[in-house]
């Protein structure tokens, strides 16, 4: 029965919001316009929920469904009214379509390209083989090195790629504990952990925290630097309390075990270029203030270089993951859509938080944003949830003393990011558990613990950023 309703719900509900009269909707002034984006809102949830079909296939939907139905360019079967007060705003169709090439989009891309050169020209393996010999051969602090360059590669790296090439250096190791030995969860599961919480350091980490920059502009406006100054140090004593609890819940029995890692840094002029370009993006985006560029402008750079030297070639193009680019596009298109028809105020100023207390208001927030992020993808968390966030912050007085609009869209990122209770949150999870070392039951009790606890850190930082004035 759930095979069938799974393709239903995403149809049917979204098409009795669709021609229910206006009267029936709770909110005082609702358009047509405001009912459809409704209705496609609906479709996206139940569709990233559900995953009646892949969710990148989703967010191009809602796209589509935007142009069809509330664009100023719309099937002219849906524009009778167009013009009346009752039909409200439309859309500019040119604003929509921007979004498969919203700056954000090319941050990311920019984020793939520094990824694929770098394994393409084994600087990603060859920068951990030279890192983690300070760490020695006692498993515990083996273990550390590796979470903490897991978590290094996942804040410039997809986290995915990120986890399949640790793991894939992590396999002849985990063979040398014995089938019960604890230390072979323990390892198994650090990886997935780390690259999870590390790709919160950095605004191209991980999709939800490029999506936050999107409703962080202005006044509110947050730089890469400023990104990482609490980014970094959030993700490293949350790896460092991962580390301890996977320690104490998994402890190894084997005293001593040896990481080979076979390679050597390549010097051809390819390779040092990849290399020059890799270290220059990075300080270039961490310098915003002093040179002057962006970090959208900054991504350009190694996308431009590479493309031009032939160091990325048309078939490395077929690597980078257009999924994850579509994924993002899609919710800053549900966003535009909610944002510009007023109905994402509309629905804030309809229900009296003002009445509530924004400790209550700023806890709920992230809570259901954890939760929604365990079980479906963080990104489609934080697309659904981040343009209500933003409308909410701006309008509640009442969180203004706590950092206003800014902190409540940080919590919820945070948030959305650290649901990883489950092998299907998060793609390195299901990679870990893919290898048939990790209990589900065991997963879901690190990451619910270390998830909780990076919720109640990030109230923390946030809290510290409006004692430093920053939010």
């Amino acid at each position: 029965m759930y095979r069938y309703l799974k393709y239903m719900l995403p149809i049917a509900i979204p098409l009795l919001i669709l021609y229910l009269p206006l009267s029936a909707f709770p909110f005082e002034g609702m358009t047509i316009v405001q009912q459809r984006i409704a209705a496609i809102f609906v479709f996206a949830t139940l569709s990233w929920v559900l995953e009646p079909i892949p969710i990148y296939a989703t967010s191009v939907a809602i796209i589509a469904l935007e142009l069809f139905l509330v664009s100023d360019k719309a099937i002219i079967l849906f524009r009778g009214a167009e013009g009346t007060e009752q039909y409200g705003v439309v859309i500019n169709h040119v604003d929509i379509m921007a979004t498969f090439a919203s700056p954000i989009i090319m941050l990311f891309l920019g984020g793939f390209f520094l990824a694929i050169a770098a394994t393409k020209f084994r600087l990603d393996v060859n920068l951990a083989r030279v890192l983690l010999r300070p760490f020695g051969d006692n498993p515990r602090y083996v273990m550390l090195g590796l979470m903490l360059i897991t978590g290094m590669f996942s804040m410039f790296m997809s986290n995915t790629a990120t986890t399949a090439m640790m793991l894939s250096i992590l396999a002849p190791v985990i063979a040398l504990f014995s089938p019960k030995d604890p230390g072979r969860i323990a390892f198994a599961l650090c990886i997935p952990l780390a690259a999870n919480i590390g790709g919160i350091g950095t605004p191209i980490g991980t999709p939800p925290n490029a999506i936050a920059l999107k409703y962080l502009q202005g006044i509110n406006s947050i730089n890469f630097g400023e990104w990482m100054a609490f980014g970094v140090p959030f993700a490293l004593l949350m790896m460092a309390f991962s580390w301890f609890l996977i320690n104490k819940l998994f402890p190894a029995k084997q005293q001593k075990i040896t990481l080979d890692i076979q390679g050597e840094f390549l010097k051809t002029p390819k390779a040092l270029l990849v290399y020059t370009i890799f270290i220059v993006t990075i300080l270039l985006w961490l310098m915003g203030s002093v040179h002057g560029m962006n970090s959208y402008t900054v991504a350009m750079l190694p996308v431009t270089v590479f493309l031009m030297t032939g160091i990325i070639t048309k078939d490395d193009l077929k690597k980078i993951s257009w999924d994850v680019l579509w994924l993002v596009s899609g919710g800053i298109a549900l966003g535009l859509a909610l944002d510009k028809s007023g109905l994402a105020e509309l629905i804030v100023y309809s229900i009296p938080f003002n009445s509530f207390s924004p400790y209550v208001v700023l806890v709920g927030a992230t809570l259901m944003s954890w939760l929604m992020a365990n079980f479906m993808s963080n990104t489609a968390t934080a697309n659904l949830l981040l343009p209500m966030m933003a409308a909410l912050g701006a309008s509640m007085t009442s969180l203004a003393p706590l950092g206003g609009e800014v902190a409540l869209i940080l919590v919820v990122t945070f948030a959305s990011s650290l649901g990883m209770a489950l092998p299907i949150s998060t793609p390195p999870n299901a990679l870990a558990h893919a290898t048939g070392h990790i209990k589900t039951n065991d997963m879901a009790k690190v990451g619910i613990i270390v998830g909780l606890s990076g919720v109640l850190l990030s109230f923390v930082v946030v809290w510290v950023l409006n004692l430093l004035g920053r939010v």
